[in-house]
């Protein structure tokens, strides 16, 4: 089994429930903007359906030349809610920041990192967000990291090689001692590889494993993890 020194993790969607949350968000106004008074009786577009749309959307505008990561969440919104003919207001889009700053862990990532910790490794996070945003996921998280690596930080957003090189950079160990956890392969899992880092993709919703893509070890939830410490 291998020794792993540090172990990384991608924040949302492998530590806090990304998906669930801007899903949440959305439908909510899509109710609020359904312009009826009974919502039950609206054509309404499903959670999921508005999310992964979103989603499609944010990581287009991420791979375009960096900006905060509250611009994209902004524009991000405001294009998706416009297809749908809800056009997005300022309050708006500083309701889905702040929103995101409430987004909660999965049940099992609060004692899954503590164990972690309790076994002697390093904890880090690599994230494509802001710093004021990330403090106070931090807070939800209620476990220390040894270095929280941000978008804000690189002045670029994953998969941009650059991210993980810093990371590298910043742990200050070996690339082969480094565990990268991550939901996201259109994020995390080729660049970390390149960066010369093991990788384990979280897949909490059981989805199938994109074509030619190899994770060194694929979960269901963090718990595995302990496994590989061990």
């Amino acid at each position: 089994m291998e020794r792993f020194g540090v172990v990384t993790f991608d924040c949302y969607g492998t530590l806090v429930d990304w998906e669930g949350g801007a899903a949440a968000f959305l439908y909510d106004m899509a109710l609020r903007r359904a312009g009826t008074s009974d919502p039950a009786a609206a054509v309404l577009p499903s959670a999921a359906g508005m999310r992964e749309r979103w989603e499609r959307i944010q990581f287009g505008l991420v791979a375009a030349a960096y900006r905060p990561y509250k611009e994209i969440l902004a524009d991000s919104l405001a294009a998706v809610t416009a297809e749908y003919g809800w056009p997005a207001t300022q309050a708006d889009k500083e309701a889905f920041v702040r929103s995101m700053r409430s987004w909660q862990p999965f049940p099992d990532t609060r004692p899954a990192l503590a164990a972690a910790r309790a076994l002697g490794a390093r904890l880090a996070i690599i994230s494509n967000t802001d710093r004021d945003i990330i403090a106070h996921t931090l807070r939800h998280l209620e476990v220390p990291f040894d270095e929280v690596i941000t978008a804000e930080d690189c002045r670029a957003y994953k998969p941009d090689p650059a991210v993980f090189r810093r990371a590298v950079e910043v742990i200050g160990a070996p690339p082969a001692r480094i565990l990268h956890v991550a939901f996201g392969f259109e994020y995390d899992n080729a660049p970390a590889r390149a960066a010369g880092m093991r990788t384990a993709w979280v897949n909490r919703s059981a989805r199938a494993r994109p074509s030619g893509e190899v994770p060194d070890f694929e979960w269901r939830d963090l718990w595995p993890l302990l496994d590989v410490l061990g």
